[in-house]
């Protein structure tokens, strides 16, 4: 099938100090993002999304923006969707482990037994 692609404008305020209880937006900064959705399962509507960086942080993000030449809220969008592409893969490589483990196919090794064969690898190319 293929994937009809949406795009939905939202926004997301980012800040450098948590707001705590309020909804105060003295040092927010307001952006604007678009998601690339599929065929929606449902209707669905995206709402302020706040995201509380670190002054670092935000100081990092608007000198890559300036150096690149990109919008901040691409900058975050862009890393937030390889983050959960990673996080994807990282859950999908542990179940296939995971699976392997359960039905046999794979042996697990006490972690002292691999330190071991590893300390003793890393002295035989010394010593040779």
């Amino acid at each position: 099938m293929v994937a009809i692609k949406q795009f939905l404008e939202s926004e997301i305020i980012y800040t450098s100090a948590p707001i705590s209880g309020s909804r105060s937006t003295e040092c927010a900064t307001l952006l604007s993002l678009e998601f690339a959705l599929t065929v929606p399962q449902g209707l669905s509507k995206l709402t302020i999304m706040e995201l509380h960086l670190k002054p670092e942080t935000e100081a990092r993000l608007h000198e890559l923006a300036a150096t690149t030449g990109r919008a901040p809220d691409e900058l975050v969008e862009d890393a937030m969707t390889g983050y959960f592409a990673e996080l994807t893969q990282v859950r999908n490589m542990l179940d296939g482990r995971y699976d392997d483990i359960k039905s046999g196919r794979a042996k697990p090794i006490d972690g002292e037994e691999t330190f071991a064969r590893l300390r003793q690898k890393s002295q035989d190319r010394r010593g040779s």
